[in-house]
């Protein structure tokens, strides 16, 4: 087997695994993001590092739900400035300012990405949110977690703070391919997973909006014929809430 081909099996592996064994968690996830939207409230995500490449995803693109505010905060991201975010992320006492910032406040629900769920900075918004009575949905390796010793100064870990947990099933190091003669291996699984796990937890979230007689808002493509067109309703609707439009 070449190895790219050995990345596609196992990576293939790590999806299969988290389909058979966090549905349960995803369908709990989706009915919260479900009475969120209900409610007309905002689905928070947010992730530091490359797990912002998750909570990315599901905002603003086609076929995602309306009511999506990434979070995505410039000196933790690692898109300019790596090594700088590369602490950023682990400075605690940032959870208050970031919610504060956003407006997190019930009736939204808020999903938190963090492959080792062990930096600060995840953690405190998690618990802030929690503290605002935020219902709080995290994404995170449960092996990779389990295994580190915890930064945060209270001793807890993002599979200690959230109210659903769902496990990505990412190895501890997050790679999936060893080459003889590399030390390091390669091939991360938890973008890949994570954005199959958001997605699906939107999704079924749109299917039972639709059980409880409400249609969901989704974005069309904006390269579609008139797609940008059906998209300014939302906009319009959304400008002043979404604060990333």
């Amino acid at each position: 087997m070449k190895k790219y081909e050995e990345f596609f099996k196992n990576t293939g592996e790590v999806v299969e695994r988290v389909l058979n064994t966090q549905g349960g968690q995803i369908e709990k996830a989706a009915e919260f993001v479900c009475e969120t939207l209900a409610k007309d409230g905002l689905v928070h995500t947010f992730g530091v590092g490359h797990s912002h490449l998750v909570a990315e995803e599901v905002l603003w693109r086609s076929g995602t739900l309306v009511p999506v505010h990434a979070i995505l905060e410039p000196s933790m991201t690692g898109h300019s400035e790596i090594l700088k975010s590369a602490y950023m992320e682990k400075l605690e006492g940032t959870g208050k300012i970031i919610c504060d910032y956003h407006k997190i406040t019930p009736p939204d629900s808020l999903i938190v990405i963090s492959n080792s769920g062990n930096n600060q900075a995840p953690i405190d918004v998690a618990v802030e949110a929690r503290r605002r009575d935020v219902r709080v949905i995290g994404i995170c390796s449960v092996a990779y977690c389990s295994n580190l010793k915890p930064r945060h100064s209270s001793g807890r870990k993002l599979i200690d703070v959230v109210d659903v947990l769902i496990d990505n099933y990412g190895i501890i190091g997050d790679t999936s391919v060893k080459i003889a003669g590399v030390d390091q291996p390669l091939g991360p699984t938890s973008t890949i997973t994570g954005v199959y796990i958001i997605h699906a937890v939107l999704i079924q979230a749109a299917q039972n909006l639709i059980d409880r007689g409400i249609v969901p808002k989704v974005y069309w493509s904006g390269s579609l014929p008139d797609g940008m067109e059906a998209n300014q309703q939302y906009v319009d609707e959304y400008w002043t809430r979404i604060r990333n439009l």
